[in-house]
């Protein structure tokens, strides 16, 4: 066993979230993919049996109020908010993240009103948040001006109506400032909207503390809802009256089984719902969520970083001078919790791409050896660290792979 093998044995005895690990369905594969996809919680599988063959099977049409599903949205969203540090009575879970971003944005410029005529974008952004957020301005008769994070206070005006951020770049696994740039783009009169699929679940958001005004997020990663599991809307409670969703529909009415015909808006963060939700995923997320029974995101955050940083250590060990090169910021403030390695040019001699991304092929042969992370194209290998099943021993066994896959 060699040194830092024996170290992990040691962080791993004194973990204090090392029991959670039992919560998961997982194998002797190294998974470090939770930033795509979060693993299974061994609850789940029974329960979505018993929403299926009980609540669906039996009761039927009953189920809507004898088993809680018209109230799940809500319900659900106030499982979420304290993992992102909000008070209940403000999420709402229900649709995809790109449909929430939707509403978010153009709910967003609604609420700057008309004197307000531009909308900034993180440049870094996921496509899909760029190619909404540029839907959103067209509809909206705004300008849309992609800017780098770190530049949103230097292009904050008296035009801009909303700014969308990520809280966590998804390739570089970058931590931006929420506290510092909300304030920013709130003391400018715009709207703040932050999309936090990459820090939910491990990291501290603080999004009452910091007064963002809009939130979106999914819940496959982190959260390990299952794969489309619902995203969530967070709508700040001194704005919910003002909300004006993009997207009405008649679950968001405020009497909706009165089928009127026009439009009146549920009280609260209701008004984020639009149609009528999927129970059977939605359900599933519920019984995942309670993995977070007792346990404080803030010791999730310690784990995150102690696991990041062990990894760090022994990928500098193990592997190969020069054969990859950190993209994740090493100071703690400015990291989520993942790692991305970018691959050397070098390597194009000694492995076989046949027209895939270095990284892709290093990938492929890293699961080949039980070892589970992701890329992104060109070059960049991305490790995931969930720290409710993540072990310090895993980290090192990974690096050792990595090590042994580049030699």
């Amino acid at each position: 066993m060699s040194d830092l093998a024996i170290v992990a044995e040691k962080l791993d005895a004194v973990d204090e979230l090392g029991g959670k690990r039992e919560e998961f369905v997982l194998d002797d594969v190294v998974y470090l993919d939770g930033n795509s996809l979060g693993a299974l919680p061994a609850v789940v599988p029974g329960r979505v049996e018993d929403v299926v063959r009980r609540q669906w099977g039996e009761l039927r049409i009953r189920s809507w109020e004898e088993s809680g599903w018209w109230t799940a949205p809500e319900r659900i969203g106030d499982r979420i908010a304290p993992l992102v540090g909000a008070a209940p009575g403000q999420i709402v879970v229900g649709d995809s993240t790109s449909v929430n971003v939707f509403k978010a944005l153009v709910g967003a410029v609604r609420m700057a009103g008309e004197g307000r005529d531009e909308l900034l974008v993180d440049a870094t952004t996921f496509p899909t948040d760029g190619y909404i957020a540029e839907s959103a301005a067209r509809m909206t008769g705004r300008t849309l001006r992609p800017v780098a994070p770190a530049d949103v206070p230097g292009a904050l005006g008296e035009r801009t109506a909303a700014v969308l951020l990520n809280h966590v770049d998804y390739r570089t696994g970058r931590l931006h400032d929420l506290p510092g740039l909300t304030a920013a783009v709130r003391e400018a009169g715009a709207v703040a909207v932050w999309d936090l699929c990459h820090s939910a679940g491990a990291l501290p958001v603080g999004l009452d503390e910091h007064g963002v005004d809009l939130a979106v997020g999914c819940t496959y990663k982190y959260l390990n809802g299952g794969p489309g599991s619902p995203a969530y809307l967070y709508v700040r409670r001194e704005l919910q009256d003002r909300f004006d969703s993009p997207l009405p529909g008649w679950n968001s009415h405020a009497e909706p089984f009165g089928m009127r015909t026009g439009y009146e808006p549920a009280p609260g963060a209701l008004r984020g719902r639009v149609g009528t939700p999927d129970i059977l995923s939605m359900l599933a997320l519920e019984a995942a969520l309670e993995v977070w029974d007792g346990v404080s995101v803030e010791a999730v955050r310690a784990k995150s970083l102690a696991l990041t940083d062990f990894f760090l250590q022994c990928v500098a060990a193990y592997v190969p001078e020069g054969r990859v090169e950190c993209v994740t910021p090493l100071p703690h403030e400015e990291r989520g919790s993942q790692i991305a390695l970018r691959c050397s040019p070098e390597l194009s001699t000694s492995f076989e791409q046949g027209g895939a991304p270095i990284a892709g092929d290093v990938m492929k042969r890293l699961i080949e050896r039980g070892v589970v992370g992701d890329f992104r194209a060109p070059d960049v290998l991305r490790f995931g660290f969930t720290p409710l099943y993540v072990a310090f021993a895993d980290v090192e066994r990974a690096a050792r792979v990595l090590a042994q896959t580049l030699a």
